[in-house]
């Protein structure tokens, strides 16, 4: 085992242990008896990632994650199937690709046994929705299985710049930056593999979607690959694309490209399974297109996308205040139900639960139809401002009574 491994390991055993100090020290029940409201109709989500957080790894994780938030009043987990690389089911169209059928510690843990099985079967029973989450979209590490595999796959910058600084929110452990290369969404044998990855969990799992979130784009910087040039030539009389990334025309033409595999997605999801519901979570439209040509705007409006939760991850509540209420969203609310995302902390940086229910009720006055908190392990696991059975206690009182998704 070579030095990486038994550094992930050793990780893994000390994050395992903080998950189970956290999980048996609070009983699954409610802290205070609540008198029931009457059921109302929102989203309660919550993801559930495999980075800094042990829940998928520990074999009873999963158990007790869902006996704790159906005891509060959840409603909705959507749960990582694609990370790093690897999928978090037992997959054949990754063992094909990659050669690895499922993420090896993830295998390991569980002996073999299909995690997203094992949650679907469980949420279903406490009346929670699944929606499998692809958190890393078209990323990837550049060490990578995948792109040792098929480099041709990956779309580059100028001067053959594979890879850019990305820094997931859920990754900021040590504040440094990390690198990672990115899938071609234009390359049609990246089109069939993302896509395969889709149908397969739609097809073989009990879910009632699946979900795509920012990293579901091409970094503006990108683009400078052969196929992507050459595609380029063919549709502008030879000529090559402009240097400069931000050419509002080079621009769009991406984005399109991109919005055309997001209708191919959508259209091979219905084929499967009708009701399946397309989930997004992007950032702002701005930001979303400017630097990672994501035109979510364009998908809601072409009935490419059935649920919108937008990623507003701010502490000011004037800032936050003013991401709900940017024209994007306001059309996309005529269109769609438009949910909030709403951080709830890192390892790093927890988040004061008072931030949270004042970002509550900010989603609740202008009668957003549902919140979801980013992410599991910072609801009450970490060492955070106030103890887990406050904040258990402050959850509780938010989502005072059961309610309906939309």
């Amino acid at each position: 085992m070579n030095w990486v491994s038994r550094r992930f390991l050793f990780y893994l055993v000390c994050l395992g242990l903080v998950v189970s100090l956290t999980v048996f020290s609070v009983s699954s029940r409610p802290v205070a008896s609540q008198k029931l409201s009457p059921l109302t109709t929102e989203i309660r989500g919550v993801w559930l990632t495999n980075v800094a957080s042990g829940i998928l790894f520990v074999p009873w994780g999963i158990n007790r994650a869902l006996d704790q938030l159906s005891a509060l009043n959840f409603n909705t987990v959507y749960p990582v199937v694609w990370n790093r690389g690897y999928t978090f089911y037992n997959s054949t169209v990754a063992k094909v690709i990659t050669g690895s059928e499922t993420q090896p510690f993830l295998k390991f843990m569980h002996g073999g046994k299909d995690v997203l099985t094992k949650l679907v079967k469980l949420a279903k029973s406490k009346d929670i929705s699944v929606v499998p989450w692809f958190e890393y979209g078209l990323m990837t590490p550049p060490n990578s299985e995948l792109v040792k595999r098929y480099p041709d796959w990956l779309t580059i910058g100028q001067e053959n710049i594979s890879s850019i600084q990305e820094t997931p929110a859920e990754e900021i452990n040590d504040g440094s930056l990390i690198k990672q290369a990115w899938l071609n969404p234009l390359h049609p044998q990246v089109q069939d593999f993302i896509k395969g990855l889709i149908v397969e969990v739609v097809s073989n799992y009990d879910v009632d979607g699946i979900q795509l979130d920012d990293h579901f784009g091409m970094p503006v910087q990108f683009g400078y690959d052969r196929y992507t040039i050459q595609l380029y030539q063919q549709e502008h009389q030879g000529k090559t694309p402009p240097g400069n990334a931000f050419d509002p025309d080079w621009m769009r033409w991406r984005a399109d490209k991109l919005t055309h595999f997001m209708a191919q997605i959508y259209q091979a999801v219905k084929a499967v399974k009708p009701h399946a519901r397309i989930s997004l979570s992007p950032n702002s439209q701005y930001y979303a297109y400017k630097y990672y040509l994501q035109d979510w705007e364009s998908w809601v409006k072409k009935g490419l996308v059935d649920e919108l939760i937008l990623q507003v991850y701010r502490d000011g509540k004037n800032t936050f205040i003013s991401e709900l209420e940017k024209p994007a969203v306001q059309l996309a609310r005529t269109q769609i139900p438009v949910s909030i995302g709403i951080s709830t902390g890192t390892v790093r940086n927890p988040v004061d639960i008072a931030q949270i229910r004042e970002q509550v009720q900010a989603v609740r006055d202008r009668h957003f139809p549902g919140i979801s908190f980013f992410y599991w392990e910072s609801l009450w696991g970490y060492i955070t401002p106030e103890s887990p059975q406050q904040r258990r206690q402050a959850f509780l009182e938010m989502f005072n009574g059961k309610a309906i998704r939309p």
